[in-house]
C-alpha cells in the first residue's frame, strides 16, 4: 500500500527514482541547484520552478529558475529578496499548496515583466532540522492545481536534494581551501626561489654597471653572470608551470598518459627523459591504481624539475601478479636522505598518501651528487583501509 499522499502511478515514482540519481551525479554547486530545480519541475508538470537558498538576514542568497528563458529574467531584475510567499516559507519551512497564490494573504504581487502565476507548491529543503533551500513551483500544467501526490514527489526529491546540496557545499569549501593552499605555497615557492633569484640578476646587473667605465672586463662578468641567473628562473619559471597543469589521465591507459606526461615535461624543462610502461601494465589496473601511479609520477618529475638539478630521469613502471612498481630515478644533485627536514619539495607527501591510501609503500634513496629513487608499490587489489602516511628513507 503506498503511503498517505504518496501517488499510484509507477511511471512517477520511477521518474522520482531518476531524478534523485541525476541529482546525486552533480558536484558543483550551482549545477546540483539547476538540476534540482529542472527536475523538481518535470517531475509534477509545473510550468516554472524556483529554488532559492537562504542567506544572512532572511533574504536569499541564491535564486535559481527553471521554465524562463533568459531574457525574461533579465527583464525582471533583481532576484527575490524573501518577501510575500517567498519569505513565508523562508522564515516557516513547510509544505503549503495554494490554488491561486494571488489570493493568499502573504502575497506581496508580481514586479514588472514578471509572467503571472496561479497555483502554487512550495516546499521546503532542509537537512539536519537546518533550511538549506525551497522550492517553488508554479503553473500545474495538468488540473490546474497542485495535489498532495504532487507535494510528496517534491518533499521526496527535497529530501534528495538536501543531501545533495550539502554535498556540493562541502565540495565547494574543499575547493576554496585547496585553492588557499596553493596560493600560499606558490607565494612562498616564488619568494623564497624566483624573486630571489631575480634580486640577484638585479644585484649583477647594478653592479656591472657601476664598473663598466672603469673596468670592462669585471662589468662583462657581470653581464654573462645576470645572463646565467635569468636562464635559471627560465628553467625554474617552467618548472612552475609544468607543475601547475592540471592532471589529465581519464580514461587513457597509463602507459599512454606516462608517454605524454613524459613528453611535456621534456618539452617544459629540456631534462632527458625516458619512460618504460609496457601496455601490459594497464591489463585489470584498477582506475585508482592508474590515476595514483601517474600523480605520482607527475609530483615526482616536478620535484625534478624543481630541486634536482638532473640532466636525465628514468621512469620505469613494472607489473607483477600481485602488485605494481613504479620507479623514478634521475642523476641529480640529490639530498642527504638522513636528514628528514631537509628534503626538498612538497610532493613527497602527496606521494606517500596516495601510496599509503591504497595500502602501498613509498621508498625514496638518496644521498648528495647521487641522484635520487623514488619508488611507489602498489597492490594490483588496493586495501579499503588507509594507514597513517610516511614516507620510508632506507
Amino acid at each position: 500500500m503506498p503511503e498517505p499522499n504518496q501517488p499510484n502511478d509507477s511511471a512517477a515514482l520511477v521518474a522520482l527514482n531518476s531524478a534523485a540519481l541525476l541529482i546525486a551525479a552533480e558536484r558543483s554547486l550551482e549545477a546540483v541547484l539547476q538540476k534540482i530545480v529542472d527536475l523538481a519541475r518535470e517531475l509534477v508538470e509545473a510550468r516554472y520552478a524556483a529554488l532559492g537558498v537562504p542567506g544572512p538576514g532572511g533574504r536569499m542568497a541564491r535564486f535559481v529558475t527553471s521554465g524562463m528563458s533568459e531574457d525574461q529574467v533579465s527583464a525582471i531584475g533583481r532576484r527575490p529578496q524573501g518577501l510575500g510567499i517567498l519569505g513565508l516559507l523562508l522564515r516557516s519551512p513547510q509544505v503549503l499548496l495554494v490554488a491561486d497564490l494571488r489570493l493568499h494573504p502573504a502575497f506581496a504581487g508580481f514586479p514588472p515583466h514578471h509572467p503571472g502565476m496561479t497555483s502554487f507548491l512550495g516546499v521546503s529543503i532542509t537537512a539536519r532540522d537546518t533550511l538549506v533551500g525551497n522550492l517553488y513551483l508554479t503553473d500545474k500544467l495538468v488540473g490546474g492545481s497542485f495535489s498532495d501526490a504532487d507535494a510528496w514527489l517534491v518533499q521526496t526529491l527535497a529530501a534528495h536534494a538536501a543531501v545533495a546540496i550539502e554535498n556540493a557545499q562541502l565540495s565547494d569549501r574543499i575547493r576554496r581551501l585547496a585553492v588557499l593552499e596553493e596560493r600560499e605555497r606558490i607565494a612562498m615557492d616564488l619568494h623564497d626561489g624566483i624573486i630571489q633569484s631575480i634580486y640577484a640578476v638585479g644585484l649583477s646587473l647594478e653592479l656591472g654597471r657601476m664598473v663598466v667605465s672603469q673596468n670592462p672586463d669585471e662589468a662583462r662578468s657581470h653581464m654573462v653572470a645576470a645572463v646565467k641567473g635569468l636562464d635559471g628562473i627560465i628553467r625554474d619559471i617552467r618548472s612552475y608551470i609544468m607543475d601547475l597543469q592540471p592532471a589529465r589521465i581519464q580514461d587513457e591507459p597509463l602507459s599512454e598518459a606516462l608517454d605524454r606526461l613524459v613528453r611535456e615535461f621534456r618539452a617544459n624543462t629540456l631534462v632527458q627523459v625516458t619512460v618504460d610502461a609496457p601496455r601490459v601494465v594497464d591489463e585489470g589496473l584498477a582506475d585508482n591504481c592508474r590515476l595514483a601511479l601517474f600523480h605520482i609520477t607527475q609530483e615526482a618529475l616536478a620535484n625534478v624539475a624543481k630541486h634536482a638539478r638532473a640532466s636525465s630521469v628514468s621512469v620505469q613502471v613494472n607489473r607483477f601478479v600481485d602488485r605494481v612498481v613504479l620507479s623514478i630515478q634521475d642523476n641529480g644533485v640529490g639530498f642527504d636522505s638522513n636528514r628528514i627536514g631537509g628534503i626538498p619539495g612538497h610532493g613527497l607527501s602527496n606521494m606517500s598518501i596516495r601510496c599509503r591510501s591504497l595500502g602501498g609503500d613509498l621508498t625514496v634513496t638518496s644521498s648528495p651528487d647521487q641522484g635520487t629513487v623514488v619508488k611507489a608499490v602498489l597492490p594490483t587489489k588496493p586495501a579499503t583501509h588507509i594507514p597513517p602516511a610516511v614516507v620510508s628513507f632506507p
